[in-house]
């Protein structure tokens, strides 16, 4: 039995939805979590046979037993039968939630289009990629380029930090530019609080519990901070 309902607070969540989305990786969600679906997502089988039915409910069983605390037995009674109909009347989606966590559904909405449209998060490389550990909560992914268009991605889970001297090389930029906001969790579009990474060339600054992505620019360039500006899915 897995409940779909993150019970970590939004910051956080959105941090990790972030990584999950643009992480060097193939991300899996479970039907509804792009919109913080509240109907649980229950084993159900339609199993004629008694034996294999009972089978089956006692490997859920041993299965879970860890994951709730609680022994076998315990666990046995709690979980429903895998050919209940009720079990699979409980999993139904309901999409009008879609609407009622809307912003949770536009982040995931606007982080799929940043990973399939911006230049580096759709080549994920695996020999394109390296990364380093920038606190006890906090790390840095750079996604590297040969034409000098890299990303970072900053990831902070725990409070704000301050990084001074920022001495790690990964968040250099490259030569002649500077790094910009590209996409921030804790944009007020998504329900935070609108702050954004700051990157110089002395000190860095993380806002607490957010994943923001950077891309360099010209130093030239005026700074467009993006949450101001948000990736529609036009």
């Amino acid at each position: 039995m897995i409940d779909r309902a993150f019970k970590l607070p939004p910051d956080a969540t959105r941090a990790i939805t972030a990584l999950l989305l643009l992480g060097p990786w193939t991300p899996l969600l479970f039907q509804g979590q792009e919109f913080g679906a509240s109907s649980p997502f229950l084993f159900f089988a339609d199993v004629g046979d008694t034996a294999v039915r009972d089978a089956i409910r006692k490997g859920r069983a041993e299965l879970l037993t860890p994951f709730l605390s609680l022994s076998e037995e315990e666990t046995l009674k709690r979980l429903p039968a895998p050919d209940d109909p009720e079990a699979f009347s409980r999993c139904k989606l309901d999409f009008s939630e879609r609407e009622k966590n809307r912003a949770l559904y536009n982040l995931h909405i606007d982080l799929l289009k940043l990973r399939r449209d911006d230049s580096r998060f759709r080549d994920q490389k695996s020999d394109g990629i390296d990364g380093a550990v920038l606190g006890p909560t906090s790390f840095v992914l750079r996604y590297f380029s040969e034409a000098n268009d890299d990303r970072l991605l900053l990831v902070n889970f725990g409070e704000r930090q301050v990084l001074n001297p920022a001495s790690e090389p990964l968040l250099a930029p490259p030569a002649g530019c500077r790094w910009e906001t590209l996409w921030t969790s804790d944009s007020k579009g998504y329900g935070g609080g609108g702050t954004v990474a700051t990157a110089g060339p002395y000190q860095w600054i993380l806002p607490a519990e957010s994943t923001v992505a950077l891309r360099p620019v010209g130093k030239e360039t005026s700074l467009h901070a993006l949450h101001s500006h948000r990736i529609t899915s036009g």
